[in-house]
């Protein structure tokens, strides 16, 4: 079962502040200003003392879930699973969490990495049965910088040997075209195979300041958090609003995304009604 750590509660300002945008503008970073405008402006929360697990779930304690239980997952149910390959995102038959990247396409060593395409019901059904729950939108943030702001999970200087991202393995990456000459590079040579590490593989130099491994990359990490705004008047991608009510948020990036995609205060979106990826996972909290 997860190694699970105290974090203790407090107060902090959850996004990004004003300078974090400005300075990810003024970076080599192809994205506007809108993609980032769900971070803003910074809404005070208290967090109240929880544990949280030091990893995200791996692929030997789902498939033990699995064995005990008998669980489905979602894309097992459907046929299919996501994954990334020279079109961009797509459904594929046969992918589930056994065979992340199709019929026979899984990492070495599998059993120590992350599980992925797992749905949000089977996070959740994982966490109910392991007398925990996923972690709030807040308490995920305030796990992976604490009550200082935070870019990424060890301080605002970019080491790329602290987390596994796409630039771990490609190098600096700072357009959108040179990210994707990597990775069709890559599918044409691996396929569609998962580039996740083992949990903890980068435990020391890429912690948080609460003792949490892989907040920043390997795999997306879902909430039990409703996608929502932090202010209805905020400026952000047109596509955000129609996640409002409806999706669940994500956060922490995966091994695909650049620096900028795995920063504490990132924010993505999932549809919680059965979709899963090649590149999201999760990892539990329960109440201190």
């Amino acid at each position: 079962m997860e190694q699970m750590v105290l974090v203790p509660g407090g107060e902090f300002l959850q996004g990004s502040p004003p300078w974090l945008v400005d300075w990810m503008l003024a970076s080599d970073q192809p994205l506007p200003r809108e993609w980032f405008g769900d971070e803003t402006p910074q809404i005070r929360r208290t967090v109240e003392p929880f544990w949280m697990a030091r990893h995200p779930v791996t692929v030997a304690e789902f498939a033990e879930f699995v064995r005990r239980t008998g669980y489905v997952t979602d894309a097992e149910r459907r046929g299919f699973g996501m994954i990334y390959d020279d079109f961009g995102w797509t459904e594929h038959e046969g992918v589930w969490w056994r065979e992340p990247g199709g019929p026979g396409i899984v990492p070495d060593d599998y059993d120590d990495h992350p599980v992925v395409n797992v749905s949000w019901n089977d996070a959740n059904a994982y966490a109910a049965w392991a007398g925990m729950r996923l972690p709030t939108e807040a308490e995920w943030e305030f796990a992976a910088r604490g009550v200082e702001v935070r870019i990424w999970p060890w301080g605002d200087e970019w080491r790329s040997d602290n987390a596994n991202t796409a630039e771990y393995h490609a190098g600096t990456l700072t357009t959108l075209d040179s990210w994707r000459e990597w990775w069709l590079t890559l599918h044409a040579k691996r396929g569609p195979v998962p580039l996740s590490t083992p949990v903890g593989a980068f435990s020391g130099r890429g912690d948080s300041v609460h003792g949490c491994a892989d907040m920043a990359g390997n795999v997306y990490e879902w909430t039990s958090t409703v996608s929502h705004l932090y202010d209805e008047s905020t400026r952000c991608d047109p596509t955000m609003h129609a996640t409002v009510g409806r999706y669940r948020v994500i956060r922490g990036g995966s091994w695909m995304n650049f620096r900028y995609q795995v920063r504490c205060t990132e924010r993505m979106h999932g549809d919680p009604d059965g979709w899963s990826s090649f590149a999201h996972g999760f990892r539990c909290a329960k109440d201190a």
